[in-house]
């Protein structure tokens, strides 16, 4: 042991341990080695306690360096997996601000007529200066369920389309109708909003409105081509208290966001498994997805309305996401329970992970935490949480707001604390002080149409008074292609273990062209 193994003296030892480790020629296992090699060659071949006292010092800084140099290396590395993104083509320029000329009538066909069409096309029987031309389903018989709407409504029947496939492309084809409002199964989602705008159609989609990312540029080209406006219709946007609450982020009450969270946790198993002939999703289309899909490809409920707040796409964007999804039980669990354990669905395999959780990192440094759970026996949650400098509100699973007990605040309202919500007294009467404009104006006629409480009434009644007034729509084409395009790149963070993944720009550099969202209104 007089030598080291590989042949250095102790003298050679001290002198190159520190550049080694310095250049990281040395792996952690080694350096651990070289350390107790040190150690044995100083007992033996030292005499002074002070020089071997001295050593082991060096040989301990030696290690922390190695690894510590190690550590900072490898987390330097890590980068955000991107996706490529196409350039804008020539002629193009963005729909930011999209307006078009006004449209004293909206002339409307509606496409898929199944579990939400019908609703759209009840709804819109309420609104003044629309025109229902064209009803489409592949099953004539919603079609004839939602021609008795418009006749109980006292209006005239609409032209029918129905049983032929590509019937829908006949109705976008039509040169009678402004608008094609599509709430079929998602994967027809993006096919038809692109061919009705090609067809010169504003488009109006459920959500999802894409279920790729290649499907979102898609989407973004169309719009910047034709001129037209491309609206996913995220319906929680204008739920009474998601308007109330951005109401108060726009006034400052909560100081500056910092952070959001929004969810979509509803137990759909019972309607996943669900016959199609007995109400359940057209061809089991939502099943198939489970089959086939991991991570969130529902996000936009939760993301839409904290994205607003957090003034996305106005001053602000997504740039990157990490996302992890626990395994899959609740599916395999029900089935088994349901239909018996030698049963197809029991058998099935199903990709959908339970609970998924996505982090979202904003170029602006701000954070937002997404969950999606369809497959557990938890009650219905949205989560909505914004947390700013100055407060903090959420929705579920109870209502709460919390102020920072500033002077300002602790001036207006008695016994504010952080650490707690406030009270029921002073809650209502910010709930009522911050009321968004647009919920006081059509709030109780929303109330009686319906829709979810009256939320997809004021979405609807929004479209169609910025299409009357010739005004940029409340949600634009690139809302759409960013809240959806969660889906496909939370799958792919998920399947490479939590990776971060680049959510691509779809404004391609025009995120900081305005700064703030803000709904229109005629001045």
């Amino acid at each position: 042991m007089g030598r080291f193994a590989y042949g250095f003296d102790k003298i050679r030892i001290l002198k190159f341990i520190p550049y080694y480790c310095t250049k990281q020629y040395f792996p952690y296992q080694f350096s651990i080695i070289l350390v107790l090699n040190t150690f044995i060659i100083m007992i033996r071949k030292f005499k002074s306690l002070f020089v071997a006292a001295a050593c082991i010092a060096i040989a301990v800084m030696c290690y922390t360096s190695c690894t510590f140099n190690n550590t900072s290396s490898a987390a330097s590395e890590i980068k955000p997996m991107v996706l490529p993104a196409p350039e804008r083509p020539t002629g193009q320029a963005d729909v930011i601000n999209l307006t078009t000329p006004k449209l004293e009538t909206v002339r409307v066909g509606f496409i898929g007529l199944g579990m939400r069409g019908p609703g759209a096309v009840e709804r819109f029987t309420h609104l003044e200066g629309v025109k229902i031309v064209a009803l489409c389903d592949i099953h004539s018989d919603r079609v004839e369920k939602s021609q008795n709407i418009l006749k109980k409504a006292g209006l005239p029947e609409a032209i029918a389309y129905s049983r032929n496939e590509d019937a829908w492309k006949q109705l976008c084809e039509r040169d009678d109708i402004d608008l094609v409002y599509i709430a079929t199964d998602w994967k027809n989602h993006t096919p038809m909003a692109v061919y009705a705008m090609e067809h010169g159609k504003h488009a109006a989609c459920e959500v999802p409105i894409a279920i790729s990312v290649d499907e979102c540029w898609q989407l973004v080209n169309a719009s910047e081509k034709t001129r037209k406006h491309c609206i996913m219709l995220e319906n929680c946007c204008y739920d009474f208290y998601e308007m109330t609450t951005l109401n108060m982020a726009q006034h400052g009450l909560l100081g500056e966001i910092v952070h959001a969270e929004g969810a979509y946790i509803h137990d759909l198993r019972s309607l996943n498994f669900m016959n199609p002939e007995k109400g359940g999703y057209n061809d089991w289309w939502r099943l198939k997805m489970n089959e086939e899909h991991t991570g969130n490809y529902y996000p936009t409920h939760g993301l839409g309305p904290v994205a607003q707040a957090l003034n996305i796409g106005r001053g602000d964007r997504m740039e990157y996401l990490v996302s992890v999804s626990s395994d899959q039980f609740g599916m395999t669990a029900y089935a088994k329970d349901k239909f018996g354990a030698d049963s197809e669905f029991a058998k099935q395999t199903y990709a959908l992970g339970d609970m998924n959780n996505t982090i979202i990192k904003t170029a602006k440094g701000k954070t937002i935490l997404i969950q999606h759970d369809v497959t557990s026996p938890r009650p219905y949650n949205r989560k909505h949480a914004l947390s700013g400098t100055k407060g903090y509100i959420e929705k579920y699973p109870r209502p709460g707001i919390a102020l920072d007990p500033s002077e300002v605040a602790s001036a207006k309202f008695d016994n504010l604390a952080a650490h707690s919500f406030v009270s029921k007294e002073i809650y209502d009467a910010l709930m009522e002080e911050y009321q968004h404009p647009i919920t006081k104006e059509v709030g109780e006629l929303a109330k009686k149409v319906g829709g979810h409480g009256g939320m997809d009434f004021i979405m609807d009644y929004r479209l169609v008074y910025c299409l009357h007034n010739g005004l940029p729509l409340d949600m634009n084409v690139y809302d759409g292609a960013e809240w959806s395009c969660l889906g496909e790149l939370t799958e792919l963070s998920v399947k490479n273990n939590g990776a971060p993944i680049a959510v691509p720009d779809f404004t391609r550099g025009g995120w900081n062209k305005i700064q703030g969202f803000k709904h229109a209104f005629v001045e």
